[in-house]
């Protein structure tokens, strides 16, 4: 069993509809993504540049990073496109009383 805390990020009204938003959590920058009925969650920095993912473009599961162009699976954060070789670090989410809830650690 996994005794890592939940910690309530925003509310799930907040969330953009087949998109992505930036949010700092316990000092973490978090990408937040909706696919469908689906949330997602990774750290938010491309793991190739430093550019901030939720500046970039939403197609689906995919992510792609604004600077270079590659992409992550949003689902777990598995690199999908060059030039990206390392993946991202992702989260666990729920929805629990219509607030985003993650698991940091």
């Amino acid at each position: 069993m996994n005794d890592t805390p939940w910690t309530d990020v925003i509310g799930a009204d907040e969330l953009p509809t087949d998109d992505v938003i930036g949010v700092l959590v316990a000092g973490r920058d978090i990408a937040l993504y909706t696919a469908g009925d689906a949330v997602y969650a990774t750290d938010n920095i491309c793991t190739h540049g430093h550019a901030r993912l939720c500046d970039g473009f939403l197609d689906g599961h995919e992510i792609e990073c604004p600077l270079h162009q590659g992409k992550f699976d949003v689902r777990d954060g598995t690199p999908t496109c060059a030039p990206v070789t390392e993946g991202l670090r992702s989260y666990p989410v729920k929805i629990e009383n219509m607030r985003v809830m993650l698991q940091l650690d």
